[in-house]
């Protein structure tokens, strides 16, 4: 090792000359544009790392695409599973909800009941209220010049507002749901227990007349009822946050509306209701079955099997057929009476001369002659009677 650092003494040194020389002209030259100057040195150490990591990115972006792609989607069938049996339990529901459906059409028909529905709204923007905790009131830009009366139902896309109390020319008075003058009545969605909401002093709101003994579950959406008139059947009001005993025998329910009526900016007024009486002709009668035979894969039909002759039998051919029809008629010809009113005996029609006609019948035995039949029938003879004297 040392005779050859003694022999290329000159030569390792002169290599470290030049290294450390150009390792102080890359510290002291700068390469760049006027906004930012980078020394070379920098810009050399840049490039010599920088496919390093690239290759090190690349790696781990490879890495993170195989885990999610392979992986991690290893409980992605489980899952698929999973929901696919959802679905089919889905599937079951909508066909048992389906027939209800139709149940509570045909009992609609059968007893004629009529069914109230939202036929036309107008818009109205919301330019004032009361300004008082007492009454809660609020103004809208509609009055009488667009079609709008006392006691129209005031509506948003969430729920229940009020009503419409007192109408001016180009303005309307509306009566929120939660002031204590007003009643609307409802009818609870899953229990089917109807009772009168009221608006409180505080600005909540209460379900009365709900007997004591009924079971009110916290959650269960009220609907108002359509009992009052006002509103039509169904439309959302609130959700039960919840149910006591209250005075004497009925319960103390609170109810949470559907509708912020503290932040109003548009509604609709209800201006126009229609009633629609259930028929026999909405009345689907689909059964279950029907239903999912419709859903479900069904099994191809079968394709028409071949007709095959029957044992014992021979399929015929055209000269056959031909012969057979000319023996027929040969034989059932009836006389033509002549001129002189004698019959004469028909002639036998003579068998086909082609020889296509006449080869099935060399291989059969050969039947009676046409012209005279083994049982003649009577009327083909003369008789003594048919001759003039």
């Amino acid at each position: 090792m040392e005779s050859v650092l003694v022999r290329y003494r000159n030569l390792i040194i002169l290599v470290g000359v030049l290294f450390l020389q150009v390792l102080g002209l890359a510290v002291q030259v700068k390469r760049g544009n006027d906004l930012q100057n980078t020394r070379l040195i920098r810009i050399w150490a840049v490039s010599a790392v920088t496919p390093f990591e690239r290759g090190l990115v690349w790696i781990g972006n490879s890495a993170g695409n195989l885990w999610h792609d392979y992986v991690y989607l290893r409980g992605v069938r489980t899952e698929n599973r999973e929901l696919k049996e959802q679905i089919e339990q889905m599937r079951l529901e909508q066909v048992r909800l389906s027939q209800d459906a139709a149940q509570a059409h045909r009992l609609q028909a059968l007893l004629a009941f009529k069914e109230q529905f939202v036929a036309k709204t107008v818009a109205a923007q919301v330019i004032g209220s009361s300004g008082s905790d007492l009454s809660r009131i609020v103004y809208i830009d509609k009055g009488e010049n667009d079609g709008l009366k006392a006691d129209m139902a005031v509506i948003t896309a969430d729920g229940v507002v009020g009503k419409v109390l007192l109408v001016y020319p180009s303005v309307a008075k509306v009566l929120l749901i939660n002031d204590q003058s007003s009643g609307v009545g409802v009818i609870l969605e899953k229990s089917r227990l109807q009772g009168v909401l009221r608006g409180t002093a505080n600005g909540e709101v209460t379900l009365e007349r709900v007997m004591s003994d009924e079971q009110v579950a916290p959650g269960e959406t009220v609907l108002t009822s359509g009992g009052d008139q006002i509103f039509p059947k169904g439309l959302p009001v609130g959700t039960v946050t919840q149910a006591g005993k209250g005075k004497d025998l009925f319960l103390n329910i609170r109810v949470r509306l559907a509708a912020n009526l503290g932040k109003l900016e548009e509604v609709l007024v209800l201006v126009e209701k229609r009633q629609r009486e259930a028929t026999a002709e909405d009345v689907g009668h689909t059964r279950a079955s029907d239903i999912l035979a419709a859903r479900l894969p069904s099994v191809p039909d079968k394709p028409p099997a071949a007709a095959t002759p029957a044992a014992g039998t021979s399929l015929a051919t055209p000269g056959t057929a031909q012969t057979s029809a000319a023996h027929k008629t040969s034989t059932t010809q009836k006389p033509v009476p002549a001129a002189g009113g004698a019959a004469t005996p028909a002639k036998p029609q003579t068998p086909s001369s082609n020889p296509a006609d006449a080869a099935p019948e060399q291989s059969k035995p050969a039947p009676n002659p046409p012209a005279e039949p083994a049982n003649p029938p009577a009327k083909s003879q003369p008789t003594d009677q048919d001759v003039p004297n």
